[in-house]
Order: structure tokens, then C-alpha cells, then sequence
């Protein structure tokens, strides 16, 4: 693989598309508003430990003049994607691989489960199964990336922590196509190691942000100030077990205890959750397909998530008030 084109030029997006580019892979990108703008006339400006680096490369307004495409990393927020199903279709062939990178629980989570499984799209995530049917589960590759990156302004992103993007297929295989990415991930001098069940990553990383998420957008604080506030820490802990109830309702086991998994992430204490960024910046806020795809599953699980539900009520609230949800 010697292309590959990056849907969503935002903070994640933009870190992975200047870091292949400077690997010398061919990368379109597709953004719009305020970043194409800035990446069209500037470049795209990457900002790493206070060194700054301009990268020049194709940016594009759609999917439809970037055409078809060799591999796509799809980095819009998972709210997002549904409404663009259509769109994304011309980038694909037959044999693209479509990199999942986002938050939250996975469109194609369903695709080759078990044997004997259904195939079900969730409310929260797809609701009208506009994924499943337009992009097709079979491109997808699960991708749980835990790079720390923000937009600073139109063009410019700034890398905060953490280079890892774990790579999985639905089916736990790996694949000719799935070493070969990880491969390009690894000569941009990211981390890509590759998991034959990438569920239960997913898993261990939704039931951080679907606590952490909803809880941020009611308090407004750091990572390490909700961790550090007693009742708050409480209110965390106790989402995480009931996501965790939830996942091994699917046969999925997070290896790891709520206070273990707040204690992972104290480097990034000083750091706000993305869905707080978006509030306070009047953007949408990616809600569903994280906290409202576990308390959905936990309807259909017959798993009660008491906390969840409450904390996801008052975070819809907070956020339709603000103009940010709905």
C-alpha cells in the first residue's frame, strides 16, 4: 500500500494523515469548512513536543473528487458517519479496507461475532443500518486509537500524548491487508499492534469514555480533577462496572478493574475529554454512539445500568440546552 486517503481532517485525522505523508505515502484527505480551507492555502501544520512541521498534500471537499481509493482511514466522529454513508461510497472498490478510527462502539461490531450470530445495527450507532448496507462490514479493520491530539486552529494540530493504534479484523484473523497497514502505521513511526480480538479492546476503552465522557460535559473538569473528586470518582467507578456488566453480557471480559483503568490514564490529566472540547466549543457532541450505544445494549441485555442511564439523561440535557445535541 502506497496510498491512502484520511475522512476527517480534525484532530486525529490530521495527526495520522501529516504523520503518513511525511512518510512519503500518497494521502488525500477529505475535510471541509475552516480546515480545507487553511490546509488548501497553508498545508497542514503538525505540532509535535513544540517542533512544528508543514506537510503538503491533496485535500479534497468530498469523497466523490477524492475517488476511489487503495485504503481509507474513516476519523469523523462516530455521530457523524451515519449521515455520510452515501457519501463515502465512492471512495471504496471492491477490496478497500476501511479503518475504523473513532470512539465508541463499532457499526460493524456484529459482523462475523460467532457463529450462529445475528447481524443487528444499534439505534445509537447506525440507525438506519445506512453503514452496514452503504459501506459494508466487510470492509471494515477495528482500530482503537489512543493518541491525544487537538486542532489549535484551522490547519494546525497539536499532538499531547500517545502514539498506539491497535488494528484487529472482525473475524480475530490476521490478514495479508491488516499486516500490510499496520505496516504503514509503523514506518510513520506510530504503534499498530495487531489484536485477534479487538472487541474486548474496544470494550476496555468504551467503558473509560463512556464514563469519563458524559460525566465531563456535567462538570467541566480534567480527567485528573474527576478522578481526584471523591463523589465524582465514584460516579466514574460505578458507569465502568455497569459498562463492564454489559460487555460480558456479550462474552466479553475487560481485563481490567475500574480503578485500575482511571489510574491508566493519569498522563493525561491535565487533559479534557473530546466531548467536553466540542461543548465547549458549541460543536455536536459524540454522545450516542459511546455512552447511549452501552446503555442500548444494556436494554437489550437485560443488564441494569442505573448510573448510566442518570448521568446520560442529564449530559443529553446539558447538551441540547447548549445547542449541542439533537
Amino acid at each position: 500500500m502506497t496510498s491512502a486517503c484520511i475522512f476527517g481532517l480534525g484532530a486525529i485525522g490530521g495527526d495520522l494523515a501529516a504523520r503518513l505523508a511525511l512518510s512519503g505515502v500518497r494521502v488525500t484527505a477529505v475535510a471541509r469548512g475552516a480546515q480545507l480551507a487553511a490546509v488548501r492555502s497553508h498545508g497542514l501544520v503538525l505540532v509535535d513536543q513544540g517542533r512544528r512541521e508543514t506537510v503538503q498534500l491533496r485535500v479534497v471537499g468530498s469523497a466523490q473528487e477524492a475517488g476511489a481509493q487503495e485504503l481509507v482511514f474513516l476519523t469523523v466522529k462516530a455521530n457523524d458517519l451515519p449521515a455520510l454513508a452515501t457519501e463515502l461510497r465512492p471512495l471504496l472498490t471492491a477490496d478497500t479496507p476501511v479503518v475504523t478510527v473513532g470512539n465508541g462502539f463499532p457499526w460493524w461490531y456484529f459482523h462475523r461475532a460467532g457463529p450462529g450470530g445475528v447481524n443487528p445495527t444499534l439505534t445509537s450507532v447506525d440507525p438506519r443500518g445506512a453503514l452496514w448496507r452503504l459501506v459494508g462490514p466487510e470492509h471494515a479493520i477495528g482500530c482503537v486509537a489512543y493518541p491525544a491530539v487537538r486542532v489549535v486552529q484551522p490547519g494546525v494540530v497539536e499532538h499531547i500524548y500517545g502514539r498506539r493504534f491497535s488494528l484487529g479484523e472482525p473475524d480475530g484473523t490476521i490478514s495479508p491487508r491488516l499486516q500490510k497497514i499496520a505496516a504503514l502505521l509503523v514506518a510513520a513511526g506510530l504503534e499498530a499492534p495487531l489484536r485477534q480480538d479487538i472487541r474486548t479492546e474496544i470494550w476496555t476503552k468504551l467503558a473509560l469514555n463512556a464514563a469519563y465522557n458524559p460525566v465531563s460535559v456535567l462538570t467541566g473538569g480534567t480527567l485528573g480533577q474527576m478522578i481526584d473528586d471523591l463523589g465524582t470518582s465514584a460516579t466514574l467507578q460505578a458507569i465502568m462496572e455497569e459498562t463492564t456488566a454489559v460487555a460480558a453480557s456479550l462474552g466479553v471480559r475487560i481485563p481490567l478493574q475500574a480503578r485500575q483503568l482511571m489510574e491508566l490514564t493519569r498522563p493525561l490529566a491535565a487533559h479534557k475529554t473530546s466531548t467536553l472540547q466540542d461543548l465547549e466549543a458549541g460543536r455536536r457532541i459524540e454522545i450516542d454512539p459511546i455512552a447511549g450505544a452501552v446503555a442500548e445494549l444494556a436494554r437489550l441485555r437485560n443488564v441494569r445500568t442505573p448510573v448510566l442511564d442518570a448521568v446520560l439523561g442529564m449530559t443529553r440535557l446539558r447538551a441540547r440546552l447548549a445547542g449541542c445535541y439533537g
